[in-house]
């Protein structure tokens, strides 16, 4: 069975960081590009970030650029969102998804991770 575990949320004040981890099991997304979603309260889920198959080339949405890295480390078969200078307007619940091919949402969801920050 395949499961993605996302992990690391919480709540933190306005200006902090967090680090989200997202581990997969039941197969390897190492040959994939894998990514970040979040979806606030009574809103669409929305694409965050993206990390290519190798780490090499990632790509994040305006609204997270500059303050947010996606990392991964495919020994670990786990994803990573680290999240600094977060302001009120980052809380939702983040999701982990793969494998993103062709830049389409993959089969595979995360059950999320909530994060809130505090103003």
């Amino acid at each position: 069975q395949v499961q993605l575990v996302e992990s690391g949320g919480g709540l933190v004040q306005a200006g902090g960081s967090l680090r989200l981890a997202c581990a997969a099991s039941g197969r390897t997304f190492s040959d994939y590009a894998m990514g970040w979603f979040r979806q606030a309260p009574g809103k669409e889920r929305r694409f965050v970030a993206k990390i290519s198959w190798d780490g090499v080339t990632t790509y994040y949405s305006e609204s997270v650029k500059g303050r947010f890295t996606i990392s991964r480390d495919n020994a670990k078969n786990t994803v990573y969102l680290q999240m600094n200078s977060l302001k009120p307007e980052d809380t939702a619940v983040y999701y982990c998804n793969g494998p993103i091919i062709r830049g389409v949402a993959g089969d595979y969801w995360g059950q999320g991770t909530q994060v809130t920050v505090s103003s």
